[in-house]
């Protein structure tokens, strides 16, 4: 359809630049004029031009519209392969937002789950060391208690002996082994009551 509208254009404006001169000869113009000639030139011109018209209509024509169709076919299939491409790309890019929004989150997590994580060691590093702090205070209490009863204990001995030392001297008589030992129990013994009311 497009081939007819384009031959009958070319013939047509091959015609009117023939006939033109033809017309104005017949008006009484005596111009010349790059159109001029007569009929029989107009004529042949005719012939000639639809002579060529029907041999580039059979030879070239065919070619030359088959060639024009596979570069549509091509133009279209490349916008066509463009189109779906650029949809591939677009679901790509949209997964691609999605894992990265998840990546966000889950490093979001992780950050939240060790800051909680490092909280609960402080408490518990802070737990153990208050514990650790109260059993050497515990132990610190029960070997100054040790030490004060040892201490006591030593003292006791020695005001024992002191006072079984005047008490020979001022009796001046030496006392045997028992009689040494019940002076020393009955004096510790009066030592730690009398501690006893003390404390």
């Amino acid at each position: 359809m497009r081939i007819g509208s384009i031959l009958r254009a070319a013939a047509l404006a091959m015609v009117i630049p023939v006939f033109t001169p033809v017309l104005a000869s017949e008006s009484g113009e005596a111009e010349p004029s790059i159109f001029a000639g007569n009929l029989g030139n107009a004529l042949i011109t005719l012939v000639i031009f639809s002579t060529v018209l029907l041999i580039l209509g059979k030879a070239a024509w065919p070619h030359l519209l088959r060639v024009l169709a596979e570069r549509e076919q091509t133009i279209r299939e490349s916008l066509e392969d463009a189109k779906r491409e650029r949809e591939a790309a677009e679901v790509l890019l949209r997964k691609y937002q999605e894992q990265l929004e998840q990546a966000r989150v889950e490093a979001t997590e992780l950050v939240d789950a060790g800051r909680r994580n490092a909280e609960e060691v402080g408490r518990r590093v802070q737990e153990e060391a208050r514990q650790e702090a109260a059993q050497m205070v515990e132990r610190a209490k029960r070997e100054i208690q040790l030490a004060a009863d040892a201490a006591k204990a030593d003292v006791y001995g020695l005001t024992a002996e002191l006072a079984v030392d005047v008490a020979r001297r001022i009796i001046s008589k030496e006392l045997s082994a028992a009689d040494h030992k019940d002076l020393v129990s009955e004096s510790l013994e009066r030592m730690r009551a009398r501690d006893a009311k003390l404390n």
